[in-house]
């Protein structure tokens, strides 16, 4: 069976030669500084539609699914992981489940790029476990206020909103149910800046470079109520019943990574040459490359297959938490084994492998740990 029809073939060419011309010459240029996107890059996505691909037509986007939005991620993170995360940035799922006349609004800005949101749920103690949330939101006349603690939020600064999940209930009134009482609020905010009442600095992290992750500390935000986000203290069973499209997602940053890992060690091994000869030429690292190729297509057709399964609109807990689990942990294999071809020259900046292996690192961290991931497959097959 094959899943590349003509017009897949055509969207995948399209974003494999904007990451060729435009995305990789940027990160190779940006990512040793720890530089940031450039917002021209973001405008010149919107116009390639690719921040509205999941979108319904009639509300701006190309009405397509999961499958030529990974096709796209894929092609992106094979230039730089942090430019194929930011497409995920505009999705609407949170915004159609606002008022009408907020939802009118913003929609057709997410779709092409002009309206991009940072979302704030883990916090310093609660990371896999979100029925653990701390931070608070009370109702005060037409507005609640949050307060507490949020970390791990990328793009806080940059993006035109943070959502922010927090407590309308406390977790004592609902021992044995923690999950419930737990709400969304979108935040408008400036591009650039930070919410009134909200606080916060960058976190020093060792990759994931061209976006800032923030901690944030929120004292007396305040949000009007029509900012809530679907019923209050629901928004549990809204994070959780969604998370297939994510992990693809993550599946498709995590091959995009080791393929451009791979590009690179194949060209570094054709042009360096040792004992006379290209090293390319030696069988063992031979070999090694026919393995990197082999574990990355392995794990392509599995994404395509889960793909196809999210897109015919079923559930595939199991299945997108396999490929969840499997592409990342090849990635940080493969670009681990490309840095090892190029020997020294991989351990610095000359060459984007260390970019690749520090960023599929991370892959195995978040949108569910590895751990978390193997023990969705072992319940699903064991029974908890």
């Amino acid at each position: 069976m094959s899943y590349m029809t003509e017009e897949r073939k055509m969207i995948k060419e399209t974003a494999a030669d904007f990451t060729n011309n435009v995305v990789l010459p940027l990160a190779n240029e940006l990512d040793p500084q720890k530089g940031i996107i450039p917002r021209s890059l973001i405008e010149q996505m919107g116009e390639l539609g690719f921040f509205g691909i999941k979108a319904p037509e009639d509300l701006g986007g190309s009405g397509m699914g999961c499958f030529e939005y990974c096709l796209i991620a894929e092609e992106l993170c094979r230039g730089w992981m942090s430019v194929g995360s930011i497409i995920a940035r505009s999705d609407i799922n949170f915004l159609k489940r606002l008022k009408p006349e907020i939802s009118d609004r913003l929609i057709p800005r997410a779709v092409t790029g002009d309206f991009l949101i940072a979302a704030a749920l883990s916090e310093p103690d609660v990371g896999s476990d979100l029925s653990g949330i701390k931070c608070r939101a009370e109702l005060d006349g037409d507005y609640y206020v949050i307060t507490g603690a949020k970390y791990w939020v990328t793009y806080a600064d940059g993006a035109d909103a943070i959502v922010v999940f927090a407590r309308t209930t406390p977790r004592e009134e609902n021992p044995d149910k923690p999950y419930l009482g737990i709400s969304g609020f979108l935040i408008e905010k400036p591009r650039g800046e930070l919410p009134e009442g909200c606080s916060g600095s960058p976190i020093p992290k060792i990759g994931y470079y061209g976006w800032n992750t923030f901690e944030l500390a929120f004292d007396g935000c305040r949000v009007h109520k029509d900012f809530l986000i679907g019923d209050e203290g629901a928004a549990f069973k809204l994070l959780t019943s969604g998370l297939e499209i994510p992990r693809a997602h993550t599946a498709a940053r995590s091959i995009g990574a080791a393929q451009g890992a791979l590009d690179c060690a194949i060209q570094y091994a054709q042009e360096r040459v040792q004992f006379g000869r290209p090293i390319a030429k030696f069988q063992d690292l031979r070999f090694k490359i026919a393995r990197m190729a082999t574990d990355i297509e392995a794990a392509r057709q599995l994404l395509y297959s889960v793909c196809a399964k999210i897109d015919e609109g079923g559930r595939c807990d199991k299945e997108a938490a396999m490929v969840k689990y499997f592409a990342a942990e090849m990635s940080e294999r493969v670009c681990s084994d490309a840095l090892q071809i190029l020997g020294g020259a991989g351990y610095t900046h000359h060459f984007p492998v260390e970019r690749y292996w520090r960023d599929a690192r991370l892959t195995k961290i978040f949108e569910g740990t590895s751990e978390i991931q193997q023990r969705i497959i072992s319940d699903h097959l064991l029974g908890r």
